[in-house]
């Protein structure tokens, strides 16, 4: 028997998605050994091949994104391409689409259209408000959905306006969400030979990051209204971001026994039992207080790096709040895989966020690099549906399916 690539090896995965919510999902899914036609639609396929940064005609948006799958492009709006698509729907194991919700039904691929193909079929659509209820039609993207969600809300200083994070916290959120779903309803298919619809949302995945505010608000019976609170956590002390010599450094000491560990870090054992501080309750009472202490101690040390070392040795909990250049260049984060170098045929060799599941069995990410433009299009039709080179040939000459000039 043939050791597989990974731990989704063998399984086939249908991809109506662009952008980032969706395609984090079959990135995944990629990267365990899944195989993930990417359907693009002619002649521009996933409108991220466009964003920057693009350098000769090829995005690294794009590329980060893609990793792993393999690019069919066609142009559905012809019936023949549709038929190509509904015959690949009868033999794969997932479909996935990020569309606003009613776009795949129109395109002939909604669930009921699907299952009537393949009953076995694991369907996920992800969207920014879900497939139902009263915001299901309106247009969004991540920090649409954030906003919604009481996340933006939360972030910023207290007598300021809210901010956003320059990140795509929701859309990678709710791919890995997604992920999850689709994985579970595998497992789920191959004990009971049923496959079904997964309505994933990126407002769903937003909510579901609240730690404190929902159930603080619920169990207070309203009396306490969750509200941004700037550098430093509303409910544990000392919990926030304190000015270093150089930076910036967050430290959590909040906790009773973490708080002494950090008073002897600072040589003043003697603040832990000082009636200000002995408790959270006292802390949080006296905070302007304490993070003037912790900040005069910081200013004294001869660097950010002894102060951190020392919080280190104390076991306070404690990093340096870096920029995502400096993060790049973490030893840890290149150890682990966490950054990855790619050498794409375009773009040549470059870093790009790495895949961040380890398997002992499979220490290295399946898949290889981001396709082309229907990079894939006589491989999969070859191999799926037995076409003839000359088919497929056909069906490029005459528009059914486009090829990136090479």
């Amino acid at each position: 028997m043939t050791r597989p690539t990974h731990v989704l090896d063998g399984y086939k995965v249908l991809d109506f998605t662009q952008f980032i919510a969706g395609p984090t999902v079959t990135r995944l899914m990629a990267q365990m050994g899944a195989e993930v036609i990417k359907v693009e639609i002619a002649p521009a396929g996933d409108r991220t091949r466009t964003l920057p940064l693009v350098r000769d005609g090829r995005s690294g948006y794009f590329v980060q994104q893609n990793i792993g799958k393999r690019s069919l492009c066609l142009d559905v709006r012809n019936p023949a391409a549709v038929a190509i698509l509904r015959e690949l729907a009868a033999k794969v194991d997932v479909v996935v689409e990020n569309f606003a919700p009613g776009v795949i039904g129109r395109m002939g691929f909604d669930y009921e259209a699907v299952r009537a193909l393949n009953p076995r079929i694991v369907m996920c659509s992800v969207s920014t408000f879900g497939q139902q209820g009263p915001l299901a039609h309106l247009p969004g993207y991540d920090f649409i959905a954030q906003a919604y969600s009481g996340i933006t809300y939360m972030i910023g200083e207290a007598d300021g306006p809210p901010f956003f994070p320059a990140a795509a916290l929701g859309d990678i959120s709710t791919g890995v969400h997604a992920a999850l779903a689709v994985v579970a309803a595998l497992l789920h298919r191959e004990r009971t030979g049923e496959g079904q619809f997964l309505d994933v949302a990126l407002l769903d995945a937003y909510f579901h990051c609240h730690h404190t505010a929902i159930e603080m608000y619920s169990l207070s019976g309203g009396a306490i209204k969750p509200e941004r609170s700037g550098h430093h956590i509303s409910y544990a002390a000392p919990c926030g971001m304190f000015k270093g010599r150089e930076r910036y450094i967050f430290i959590i000491a909040g906790i009773d026994h973490q708080f002494a560990q950090l008073c002897s870090a600072m040589a003043q054992p003697g603040l832990a039992s000082d009636e200000r501080f002995r408790s959270n309750a006292d802390r949080l009472k006296n905070l302007p207080e304490l993070i003037r202490i912790i900040e005069g101690w910081l200013a004294a040390m001869p660097s950010d790096e002894a102060a951190i070392g020392r919080l280190a040795e104390f076991r306070v909990p404690a990093a340096p709040v870096l920029s995502p250049v400096e993060a790049l260049k973490l030893p840890h984060l290149r150890e682990r895989g966490t950054v990855a170098t790619v050498n794409d045929p375009i773009l040549g060799i470059f870093d790009l966020p790495g895949f961040p599941l380890h398997f002992s069995s499979f220490p290295e990410p399946a898949g290889e690099g981001a396709p082309m433009l229907g990079q894939h299009n006589e491989e999969i039709l070859a191999s799926h549906l037995g076409y003839s080179h000359a088919r497929v040939e056909e069906l490029e000459r005459t528009g059914v399916l486009y090829r990136e000039p090479r």
